[in-house]
């Protein structure tokens, strides 16, 4: 009997070792997937240089012909320049994400936008993430950009609104398994 209980003690303690290197290596791979704050700033940062590029080129010289960007209603702020600015700021980011799951940064630096649910991007999900998150993370200083540092799947609070995360492209393919793997 001595011997069936010592036989039962080590299978449990196999099972149990087995089962804490199943969930490290999860762990480690749920890690992997998801872009961190690191990488979505770079890419982010190289989003900007090639909006400033457009408006450079595209708005630059509308508004050095035609002194359409001193226009303004009411207020500075609601000028005609910053209002077209604002629009290719936001149709940029909009149009990139619903079309490829990527603006030109997030593809330089291989990463990418899905749903949590693996589902499609949809009209609502791309506007609630690139529009009205972008508003109100810039109306609080791009504060809300730093929640990615500390949260699950390195998600933002424009992620949460849309039910998004951002991956590494190289692991398309493990975020892809199966729902029940819960990565």
């Amino acid at each position: 009997m001595d011997k069936h209980t010592n036989e039962e003690a080590v299978k449990n303690d196999s099972k149990n070792h087995t089962s804490e290197i199943e969930t490290l290596y999860h762990q480690q791979l749920a890690k992997s997937l998801y872009a961190g704050f690191g990488i979505r700033f770079w890419s982010f940062i190289i989003d900007l240089l090639i909006i400033f590029g457009l408006h450079s080129l595209v708005l630059k010289p509308i508004y050095q012909f035609t002194n359409i960007d001193e226009m303004k209603l009411w207020i500075d702020y609601f000028s005609i320049g910053h209002m077209l600015d604002a629009l290719i700021f936001y149709i940029y980011f909009v149009l990139m994400t619903k079309f490829f799951k990527q603006t030109i940064g997030k593809m330089i630096c291989n990463i990418r936008v899905e749903r949590l649910d693996r589902q499609p991007l949809s009209w609502s999900d791309v506007l609630f993430r690139e529009w009205i998150g972008r508003i109100i993370s810039g109306v609080m200083f791009n504060l809300p950009y730093l929640v990615t540092l500390f949260t699950d799947k390195h998600r933002g609070i424009h992620d949460f609104f849309a039910n998004t995360v951002v991956i590494k492209n190289k692991f398309e393919k493990i975020f892809y398994l199966k729902e029940s793997n819960k990565l």
